[in-house]
């Protein structure tokens, strides 16, 4: 397995060579200093409260990378700490999403609320210690006392409550004395720290809710900022990863560690992902899928692992992404084009090939037998000459796409069917314009050619030239089918970049095309959920998971076979 998240060949460094990462030189030193005694202990720890998206991806293959790297071991642990936002159903969909990418969590599945008891006990350390007490203000009050970056803060009347009293609170909190919002817990640190963070931040709130795995057991719930290190440190962890964002709470994570003498695990942090044109909040994707913009959080349009999945996705296109990206110490956005070029590389080397039409007008071969129907050989994948080849059915009606076939304004660019003109058929025989057909509305219907006997593909002695080639589907053969063309989600690089606008206003409303009646070639009536195909000049595309039936298969399209979007927005 790839060791995503590792920089190749980097600027600067000359012949190729690799250069380490930053995170890469720091275990690199710690293993050098036999610091934790040469081991790496990583661990990925997402929070049950929605499913994993693209930027997820790139924490996992970077924690996952570098414990194999090392042979160290990963921990998957769930932060299980806002019982009102999380469901048993994203535990299982994280599993799914990160067996999916190809990882095992071979340190083993933990819980944040595996340590509930062990946390109100160093809570319990800290109040005894002088450095945790009980505020019994109102969140406002509390915030408005926090001061500015330029300000210090304002201490809370209840900062020097004794002893004994914090004591007999924290535990009427825990036994729900207490009303919601009543109270907290927080530690005791410094009002007039330059880090806002380290002004006595909250340690516990009260919260009357069910938990998906300890039910009404506890009511008193601990801060990230708490349970984090504690956690790591309980678990042995070594080398503890974050995003960029938390590298202000690397101080509070020591501070807790170094209060409550602990296990001292490090917290580094890193850059994390950014698309444009893609929205990466969780907060943000539920709210698409609550007000049904999208079919849920697998939608094909989604960033989600499972929509990605959903849409023809493989694992390692995911995975040759995040190494393309790499580890850095600043936040950018990345093209989602380098997403979508992952997926061409890895799927033309991959994807069997195959013909449908997904708009349909049927071609007539006037000189070719009536009732006749032949096999011609094609080959499965150019790429792959191991694959083979299938024999395709061919005879006097076909079906072409609509737009392969013009009447006017044709110039020496157009290197489809036209009058006067003559095309290849994929795999059969060149072609050559005699007449068409068209509706009331001017709408053509139907094209009249004559095929060349000698031009078979293969054994071609017709020395006629033709310059274009068009895909097609026997009539009396092909298969009707459903496919829906996805687009991106937003039409703008950075739809929640907009002071004072939502982001539902940048909405791509042409982000999904159903088209019904598409004719494919017969080898596709039996494509299974997931089954990746390249529709011949069209792109590639996927049998759809959800709805998808036997015999009955509904392709997503996956990414054209070229980016679309250079130069838009």
């Amino acid at each position: 397995m790839e060791h995503a998240g590792l920089d190749k060949g980097a600027e600067g460094n000359g012949g190729g060579t690799t250069r380490r990462h930053f995170i890469q030189q720091i275990i690199d030193a710690d293993r050098e200093a036999n610091v934790y005694g040469g081991r790496v202990h990583m661990r990925f720890p997402p929070e049950p409260n929605g499913f994993l998206h693209i930027g997820h991806a790139k924490a996992i293959c970077v924690n996952f990378g570098l414990a194999a790297e090392y042979r160290g071991q990963v921990n998957l642990r769930f932060d299980d700490t806002n019982p009102v936002k999380e469901d048993t159903a994203y535990v299982n969909a994280i599993r799914e999403d990160i067996a999916w990418l190809g990882f095992e969590w071979n340190g083993g599945e933990f819980y944040t609320s595996d340590y509930f008891e062990t946390l109100f006990g160093y809570a319990v350390q800290l109040i005894k210690s002088g450095d945790a007490y009980v505020d019994a203000q109102s969140a406002e009050d509390i915030a408005a006392q926090k001061g500015t970056p330029t300000e210090p803060g304002k201490a809370s009347p209840f900062r020097d409550r004794p002893l004994e009293e914090n004591l007999r609170l924290f535990q009427e909190m825990r036994e729900g004395k207490h009303p919601e919002g009543s109270m907290v817990l927080r530690a005791k640190v410094d009002m007039s720290h330059a880090n806002m963070h380290m002004r006595d931040p909250l340690m516990y709130r009260i919260k009357f809710a069910m938990h998906h795995r300890t039910g009404d057991a506890w009511c008193i719930y601990p801060m990230y900022d708490f349970a984090h290190g504690q956690s790591d440190s309980i678990e042995g962890i070594t080398h503890s990863l974050c995003s960029l964002e938390f590298e202000v709470h690397r101080p509070l994570y020591e501070w807790y560690i170094e209060k409550l003498g602990i296990f001292p695990s490090k917290q580094r942090e890193f850059a994390r992902l950014n698309l444009n044109y893609t929205i990466m909040s969780k907060r943000k994707l539920l709210r698409l899928v609550e007000e049904g913009v999208v079919d849920g959080w697998d939608d094909p349009r989604m960033p989600t692992l499972s929509g990605l999945r959903r849409r023809g996705y493989s694992p390692k296109s995911v995975r040759d992404f995040c190494d393309r990206v790499g580890v850095a110490k600043r936040n950018n956005v990345i093209d989602v084009g380098l997403l979508e070029f992952a997926l061409r590389d890895h799927l033309n080397a991959t994807a069997a090939r195959a013909m449908a039409v997904l708009r349909p007008i049927k071609m007539v071969i006037v000189n070719y037998p009536e009732g006749q129907v032949d096999m011609l050989p094609t080959v499965n994948n150019p790429e792959n000459p191991e694959e083979g080849t299938r024999d395709i059915p061919f005879g006097r009606e076909l079906y072409i796409e609509a737009e392969d076939f013009k009447v006017e304004g044709v110039n020496k660019k157009w290197f489809r069917l036209a009058p006067g003109r003559s095309v290849r058929l994929k795999s059969a025989y060149i072609v050559t314009y005699v007449d068409h057909k068209t509706d009331k509305a001017g709408n053509v219907t139907e094209v009249h050619v004559e095929y060349h006997a000698k031009s078979k593909s293969g054994s071609d002695t017709s020395g006629i030239k033709a310059k274009g080639t068009l895909h097609w589907v026997e009539c009396t053969h092909a298969q009707d089918v459903e496919v829906r063309l996805y687009e991106r989600l937003f039409n703008d690089p950075s739809p929640d970049g907009h002071k004072g606008q939502d982001f539902m206003e940048f909405l791509n409303p042409d982000s999904l095309e159903i088209l019904q009646g598409c004719k494919v070639e017969p080898v596709l009536a039996s494509a299974k959920p997931g089954q990746t195909w390249q529709f011949t000049r069209l792109g590639y595309f996927a049998a759809d998971s959800k709805y998808s039936r036997e015999g009955r298969p509904v392709f997503n399209r996956a990414v054209t076979l070229k980016d679309g979007w250079k130069g838009k927005g």
